[in-house]
């Protein structure tokens, strides 16, 4: 699929895509004859793990720490000790995610007594 529909499906836009394709987010698209750039159904896999980790606060370099691992973890011509080692640093990460996931609930908490003063008083 082409940038503009890939920007469709992923509520992101075409800039951002290009930044994080030029990080290192997400790998090099194929192109076409033309030069456009060509996403794959993984690709938006990839990017919807990236949405996920960015509501969570994760920086950019944090993401591509953790995208490295899952790689690892999924890559089944990765040797046994290499993706070991990746599963593990995984479930080290998954308190702070946790725990991010955490705070993240109780500004939504927070939000919503503010949301309900602000009913309250408008009566």
């Amino acid at each position: 699929m082409h940038i503009g529909q890939f920007a469709e499906r992923t509520g992101l836009s075409s800039r951002t895509l290009r930044h994080y394709e030029a990080i290192g987010l997400i790998p090099p698209t194929g192109r076409t004859e033309g030069g456009f750039r060509l996403y794959t159904e993984e690709d938006l896999r990839r990017l919807m793990t990236i949405r996920r980790m960015k509501a969570l606060g994760y920086s950019t370099a944090e993401m591509g720490e953790l995208l490295e691992l899952l790689d690892v973890l999924e890559d089944e011509a990765a040797d046994g000790e290499r993706r070991q080692q990746a599963r593990a640093a995984l479930e080290a990460r998954l308190d702070d995610a946790r725990e991010r996931r955490e705070k993240l609930a109780a500004q939504v908490e927070r939000a919503d007594e503010f949301l309900g003063i602000l009913q309250e008083r408008l009566g």
